[in-house]
């Protein structure tokens, strides 16, 4: 017998792309209260829901990767203004980051599906934008979560090569040798994203306790073995001077320099979407997705700032750690303040915190890939979309992600330089594709948002807004090279703006010339009836499933 889902949209705490008249139809059983909430939004039930908060929040956290992202990223914090940068400059971040973070997880609330941030875009435009923004919103987004896996991979064989140089002072690593490690380490890491839903749980659960098992450690590790006093040196550097002494790192002043080291603290704290991307998966996903995206965002930057604290207190040699011929910052930073085992320890658990990271970025990365190809965003999308029928996972957008992953990888052979593109892109696009929703619902949406049962309250425009001015501040900041004038060329360029904007300018000229034409948005999979006056669903004829729901009167019924 079928049986019929009675409720509206209206009855759901959704902003839906379907108008609130519609009642979604699902015929193949009954649905719980997390299908029912995602039938409002347009989508059949695709994945087991066996993902909980703390899981959620496990991948998320294990995306963020607070001990492997700090040390790929250090030469960035320590670099452009010093030990200011990395005490003053991730306090400031973290605040603003916090909003984003919390303007975020409000729209999760309100709109738990797999395309996320893209899927708000849409829904929340104004009329006749919405294809536009959800396109811009999601290949910005698709950016920066594919380059996310082989970045942190990159940067994890990276030290492990250092490892091997530091043990072994004969041994120099080679661009080979880090491009086939970096590519088995992405092989790995597809084969275990490509798993049951409930072992890929199980295996971040279990990565991102070692992740804060790890930096926990590490925290106590150095300053309590630190051999600074056997140096001739006070166990830890004067506040006075961690504070205070700014390293001139780029030829700005010191309060751009200042902005500039927020590039780490950005990079780092990317990874708080996850839960939104696995909100399809999640039970009680309207409030344990965006619970896990505030915590992550919380406990990383509490945590984050703690580390900044430690090395910013002992590091000795600004210069030594940037500059050393080991070709990895952390490395040389820790030998420079611990003995050498104990150096060797402390890196050892950044890199298996490293693989951890690395997991949950190609896991989160698939989820969006995936959503993106449901609708019809890539060619090929009718591969890419497929739910592998034995796993119930999308295998086929994980390993195209992989070989995505391991072309981009290439950028190896072109130097440090090329290579730093990677976390260029990661940085700059994701903070634009995370802002773009929120920047709609502050200044455009009004009463049209429907808050979800987790939501910020009065709070949510202020807040609103202060993410937004911030990202407005920092885009064109983090596309600034260090050094300016004359001493400017092509090796001190900072090539953000070429490797994130010259995609998206392609991105936009397909819309104007091509995509606009065929591209409409969400479509909606689940059938769907709309109410009679009474409030009873009126019969019809439906039509294709597919039919985006912009312009679409897929299963309306007849007057």
């Amino acid at each position: 017998m079928t049986s019929l889902r009675k409720k509206s949209v209206a009855d759901e705490p959704v902003t839906s792309v379907l108008p609130p008249s519609e009642v979604p139809v699902y015929t193949e059983r009954e649905l719980d209260a997390d299908e029912e909430v995602l039938a409002a939004l347009g989508y059949k039930p695709e994945f087991k829901r066996e993902f909980s908060l703390w899981t959620s929040f496990c991948v998320s956290f294990a995306v963020l990767g607070l001990l492997p992202s700090f040390a790929s990223t250090l030469y960035y914090g320590m670099g452009y203004a010093g030990t200011p940068g990395m005490v003053w400059g991730w306090l400031i971040a973290m605040a603003f980051i916090q909003c984003v973070a919390m303007s975020m997880a409000e729209l999760c609330s309100s709109m738990p599906t797999s395309g996320g941030l893209y899927y708000a875009s849409a829904v929340l435009a104004p009329p006749g934008w919405g294809p536009l923004a959800a396109w811009l919103t999601g290949w910005s987004n698709w950016l920066a979560q594919v380059t996310g896996a082989p970045s942190v991979d990159y940067a994890m064989a990276a030290m492990i090569l250092s490892a091997g140089a530091i043990t072994n002072p004969g041994f120099v690593p080679q661009n080979y040798q880090v491009f086939l490690l970096t590519t088995l380490i992405m092989l790995i890491h597809g084969c275990i994203s490509s798993m049951p839903t409930r072992w890929i749980a199980q295996f971040n659960s279990y990565g991102s306790s070692f992740n804060i098992i790890a930096l926990c450690i590490v925290l106590i590790l150095i300053p309590a073995s630190t051999n600074r006093e056997s140096q001739g040196l006070p166990k830890f550097t004067p506040a006075s001077q961690v504070w205070g002494n700014f390293y001139e790192g780029t030829d700005f002043p010191k309060g751009v320099s200042l902005l500039m080291t927020f590039v780490a603290v950005i990079w780092t704290m990317s990874g708080y979407d996850a839960p939104f991307h696995l909100s399809e998966e999640c039970s009680n996903a309207n409030i344990a997705a965006p619970r896990a995206i505030v915590l992550t965002s919380g406990v990383g930057g509490l945590f984050g700032w703690f580390l900044q604290l430690v090395v910013a207190y002992t590091v000795i040699d600004i210069d030594a750690v940037l500059d050393s011929d080991l070709g990895q910052p952390w490395a040389s930073y820790l030998l420079q303040v611990l003995p050498q085992k104990t150096a060797l320890a402390a890196l050892s658990l950044t890199i298996i915190a490293a693989f951890s990271m690395g997991q949950g970025c190609m896991v989160a990365a698939s989820r969006v890939t995936f959503a993106y190809a449901r609708d019809d965003c890539f060619p090929c999308s009718w591969w890419m979309q497929r739910v592998n029928r034995h796993t119930r996972t999308p295998v086929n957008a994980v390993w195209f992600n992989t070989v995505i992953g391991i072309l981009m990888t290439l950028l190896i052979f072109g130097g440090e330089l090329a290579a730093g593109a990677l976390f260029s892109i990661a940085a700059v696009a994701a903070f634009v594709a995370f802002t773009i929703p929120i920047f709609i619902r502050v200044f455009f949406v009004g009463n049209r948002f429907r808050p979800g049962p987790w939501h910020l309250g009065k709070a949510s425009l202020p807040i609103g807004v202060c993410a937004c001015a911030f990202v407005a501040l920092m885009v064109p900041i983090l596309m600034l090279p260090s050094v300016t004038g004359s001493d400017l060329d092509a090796s001190g360029m900072n090539w953000t703006c070429l490797v994130w904007g010259a995609p998206m300018l392609m991105v936009t000229i397909w819309w104007f010339v091509d995509a606009r034409k065929w591209f409409k948005g969400p479509k909606v999979n689940i059938a769907h009836q709309m109410l009679g006056r009474e409030g009873n669903v009126i019969d019809g004829q439906d039509k294709e499933l597919n039919d985006s729901s912009s312009g679409s009167d897929a299963g309306k019924g007849k007057d």
